[in-house]
């Protein structure tokens, strides 16, 4: 299976030095949700972006430059920073010391706000004992407000780009899917959430890196950082499309 980083030279391989209308129909397509007034002679200029950011290839036509993010197999990890930043994303964005402390609590399940309990819990035994709790926050961290800043930080932007992504891919270059950077937002403000025990900013979930409840030195450090998932992704993007499709 190819990583990551293969597939997005594949996605330059397949893109770059073409004129439009020799791509397939769904590429043909997703460069011209993008890019406007344009027609299908024009010659794509693509390459990959090598800096630590949401947009992992850029797009260029006529010194017009346009990012995508691309996403590839099953685990949808979308955004990963330092416990420190996340907090301080939190208050930056008015969220009570009482949630902040309660989200604390639940990362690091070991009684401490600093992870330096000895007894640490796994997930579902977390989640079995302080359920109320996970209530709370969420009610918190779903509100209209809060969850656009959200989806900037986690999925458009990120922590250390002056840009948001035009597109997101998900799967391989001969075989994908795409949302504009517009329905991304549609479809994370409108969340199709059933009961969950999960904390989260809509479809967005968010955790430890690991918990590392076996106490391995080598995964320590991941401890303290939040990861954020959108475990639904493909489900969400064929959903949307088909419902936009039927109207």
């Amino acid at each position: 299976m190819k990583s990551g980083i293969e597939n997005e030279f594949d996605f330059v391989m397949m893109l770059n030095n073409k004129k439009i209308y020799e791509l397939d129909i769904n590429s043909q397509e997703m460069i011209h949700s993008i890019f406007n007034n344009i027609t299908d002679d024009k010659i794509i200029k693509v390459w990959r972006n090598h800096l630590k950011q949401k947009t992992d290839i850029m797009i260029k036509i006529d010194n017009i430059i346009k990012g995508i993010s691309i996403k590839k197999g099953s685990r949808n990890s979308v955004h990963v920073e330092p416990i420190s930043t996340f907090i301080a994303f939190l208050r930056e964005n008015e969220v009570s010391e009482e949630i902040i402390e309660k989200y604390l609590k639940y990362h690091y399940a070991d009684g401490t706000l600093n992870g330096k309990g000895k007894n640490r819990l796994s997930s579902y035994e977390y989640k079995c004992y302080y359920f109320d709790e996970i209530n709370l926050i969420n009610d918190y961290f779903n509100n209209k407000k809060l969850l656009e800043k959200a989806i900037d930080r986690f999925v458009l932007k990120g922590t250390n780009s002056l840009y948001e992504i035009d597109v997101l891919c998900v799967g391989e270059a001969k075989d994908y899917l795409w949302v504009t950077k517009n329905e991304i937002k549609n479809i994370l403000l409108n969340p199709n959430i059933l009961e969950t025990t999960g904390i989260h900013f809509g479809s967005l979930y968010v955790q430890p890196q690991t918990r590392n409840l076996n106490y391995n030195n080598k995964y320590e450090l991941k401890r303290h950082c939040v990861q954020i998932k959108w475990y639904s992704l493909l489900d969400d993007i064929i959903i949307y499309k088909y419902e936009k499709n039927k109207t």
